[in-house]
């Protein structure tokens, strides 16, 4: 488990935790506890690497390299990945139980349930499986990455602002954020597939095509791509507007999921 989350990457999901409840708590009333946001930032980091453990078995992608090192089960085997897995999954929802504001707690733990399970980001993962091989529409794409990719990363903005005690309109902007930021993450994410070397991005590029996914630049081209995920991150900008100067670090994440070359 150590191994696996230690091993760096971006900790993008655990950010939209937190930027997200440090925007909402400014004008929340009561005053937003700083505990759940934490515990919430690290349960959805726990599940985000829990699926990329699993992700890269032989079973799924079968990947050798993740973050710059050796995927799990190269390291201990399949069947200790599996387990390590296993076990972060349990783990997040412990953490949430333990250390978020039992006020907040059960809301949290409803939305990572929901964002990780059949209708999140595994039902994603069974829709990307299924897709391969087959000409997708572009809304069949949208539909497999707002769950496998998507979910996790609007209940990242929502469970933040659950935390920080944001009021129904704000939770409906975040989401709302959350969703368009989604889309855009993952169309750069294709075109990184593409244009990028496996030093650049720590892990093995080129292999969507390979292994007979459908992608954004399949279906649009990479310009076309780019241009989609820059609108997608206006939308999400657009979205966030009333929040103001407060939501600046939100603002500075969106702009870098677009600009990243990694």
């Amino acid at each position: 488990m150590q191994y696996s989350l230690t091993a760096g990457g971006k900790r993008l999901r655990p950010a939209l935790v937190l930027e997200t409840a440090r925007a909402c708590s400014a004008g929340a009333t009561p005053a937003a506890k700083p505990d759940s946001a934490l515990a919430a930032a690290v349960a959805i980091e726990l599940v985000h690497t829990f699926s990329l453990v699993h992700d890269d078995l032989p079973a799924m992608d079968d990947d050798d390299l993740r973050r710059g090192r050796p995927t799990n089960h190269k390291v201990y085997g399949e069947a200790m990945a599996i387990l390590a897995g296993d076990a972060m999954i349990a783990l997040a929802f412990e953490v949430l139980a333990t250390d978020a504001d039992p006020a907040v707690a059960p809301a949290l733990v409803r939305e990572l349930a929901h964002a990780t399970g059949p209708a999140g980001m595994i039902g994603g993962q069974v829709l990307d499986i299924d897709g391969q091989h087959l000409a997708l529409s572009f809304d069949g794409l949208k539909q497999i990455h707002a769950m496998k990719t998507g979910a996790l990363l609007t209940a990242s903005c929502r469970m933040g602002a659950l935390s920080g005690g944001a009021s129904s309109q704000t939770l409906e902007a975040v989401t709302a954020f959350g969703r368009h930021l989604g889309l855009a993450f993952q169309i750069i994410d294709d075109v990184l597939d593409v244009t990028s070397t496996p030093a650049e991005l720590g892990k093995a590029t080129g292999k969507d095509k390979d292994r007979g996914k459908n992608t954004y630049p399949q279906l649009l081209g990479l310009d076309e791509s780019i241009r989609a995920a820059t609108e997608q991150l206006e939308l999400a900008l657009r979205a966030i507007n009333d929040l103001g100067p407060a939501a600046n670090g939100l603002r500075a994440i969106a702009r870098f999921v677009v600009e990243r070359t990694k």
